[in-house]
């Protein structure tokens, strides 16, 4: 899948799948063979920039691995390598079967842990890691007042805030103070504003690290706020997160927090185009 059209000019037409899960969009590239001539953080920093190149909320590595069928990496848009990714782990599956990397159902590692997932045409349900770390009311000082703040791992750090109105929310500014907040350090967290809509459906917004920004959707996001919720006694599985692309993901689960087992992710991938990376795409 990945081919560079000769030695001397080792990043042109370099091929990638655009994908996106649920309004998280995704570059894909197949580098098992390790092809890739740049270190992957920076050509993440670069081909992720929107209007001036590719533009993607992350880039997807599919690498060898001799634990699972084969290795997830995760870039996001700023370089950083994040340990997990829901929604580009659901691309990722359906990209390896695409390409016959994997059969529907496949294993993959990741820096979180093996992840299995099974693929149904646009459909991938991922069985992902233990959620660890589940804190309840934590009182967070934030932006002139006081938020009560719940934090899980789902692959990733998340803090929690429950909402009645999510369209009033400063989801950019409030999201950012507490992704850098103290409490979050050093590796900050991802911020899941979340408003409960009934037993079985939740209704959410995230400011995701990394990105930097609001995202139409997080999978780790919607897995955290399910978890935490179903923890607080509002929810029951399976849980119906509706993201802010409109789409709506579930999650499913035996057990109770903080003891979940077997928690499941589900929802469609979208495959959006195939292209040739080309050398201005890289400029600075």
């Amino acid at each position: 899948m990945v081919a560079n059209s000769s030695s001397d000019d080792t990043m042109d037409k370099l091929i990638f799948v655009k994908m996106s899960g649920s309004g998280n969009d995704f570059i894909m590239i197949d580098n098992r063979d390790s092809r890739l001539a740049m270190e992957p953080g920076t050509l993440a920093e670069r081909i992720c920039r929107r209007r001036i190149s590719v533009g993607a909320d992350g880039l997807i590595l599919v690498e060898s691995s001799s634990a699972a069928d084969f290795r997830m990496r995760i870039f996001n848009a700023d370089g950083s390598e994040a340990e997990m990714c829901g929604n580009g782990a659901r691309c990722v599956a359906r990209f390896a079967e695409m390409l016959g990397i994997a059969g529907p159902r496949m294993t993959f590692d990741t820096m979180a842990g093996i992840i299995k997932a099974q693929v149904d045409g646009s459909k991938v349900t991922l069985q992902t890691s233990q959620p660890q770390g589940i804190r309840l009311h934590q009182s967070i000082e934030a932006d002139g007042a006081v938020h009560q703040i719940h934090s899980i791992n789902t692959g990733v750090p998340h803090a929690v805030l429950l909402c009645s109105d999510l369209e009033a929310i400063p989801v950019h500014t409030l999201g950012r103070i507490i992704r850098f907040h103290p409490a979050f350090q050093p590796a900050g967290t991802n911020v899941d504003f979340v408003a409960v809509s009934d037993t079985n459906t939740l209704c959410i917004r995230t400011y995701e690290r990394g990105v930097e920004d609001e995202t139409l959707a997080c999978g780790t996001g919607t897995i955290a706020a399910a978890l935490i919720a179903a923890t607080l006694g509002l929810v029951s599985s399976p849980v119906r997160v509706r993201v802010r692309s409109g789409e709506t993901l579930t999650v499913s689960f035996t057990g109770g927090g903080p003891e979940f087992q077997e928690v499941l992710f589900a929802g469609d991938v979208r495959l959006i185009y195939q292209g040739e990376l080309m050398v201005d795409a890289l400029q600075e």
